[in-house]
């Protein structure tokens, strides 16, 4: 959190968020598998975690309304065109093999670059292929990290 222009941690998770996961996994080069079944069996030790050495950013998109009431059911146009992020489903389901939502955070796309300012203009530059009725995402992601 952002607390007078000061980061501030104001809780510690020994879980995976949404949409933290999105952003931290795709940077994560070694088999995150092993790494998983090593913590399971108590047997942490010698892995090392190889890690991409860019940034990532996450953008969510949402149904209208969310997280009051949203409309499901629309069609998502646009998902092919994608080419420079990981896409992650989120609220989608497929009808007669289209996409379509389902809830109310429907997709989640991250973007790896040398830095947040990459990260942002790969993001709003490959969301805007994406249509959906509804369709709403906020266009500040990443900007209160330019600071640090």
């Amino acid at each position: 959190m952002n607390c007078k222009g000061e980061p501030y941690v104001i809780e510690y998770n020994v879980r995976m968020g949404d949409p933290e996961t999105e952003a931290v996994l795709p940077r994560i080069k070694s088999d995150m598998l092993l790494h998983l079944i090593a913590a399971a069996k108590g047997e942490l030790g010698g892995e090392t975690i190889i890690k991409d050495k860019r940034q990532a950013v996450t953008l969510v998109t949402v149904s209208g309304g969310y997280p009051e009431e949203y409309g499901k059911g629309f069609t998502i146009n646009g998902l092919e065109k994608l080419k420079e992020v990981y896409l992650f489903h989120a609220g989608t389901r497929f009808i007669d093999g289209k996409p379509v939502t389902a809830g109310g955070r429907v997709l989640a796309m991250t973007a790896l670059g040398s830095d947040i300012e990459e990260c942002r203009d790969i993001l709003y530059r490959e969301v805007s292929s994406i249509n959906y009725n509804g369709i709403y995402y906020r266009k500040d992601i990443g900007l209160d990290l330019l600071d640090y």
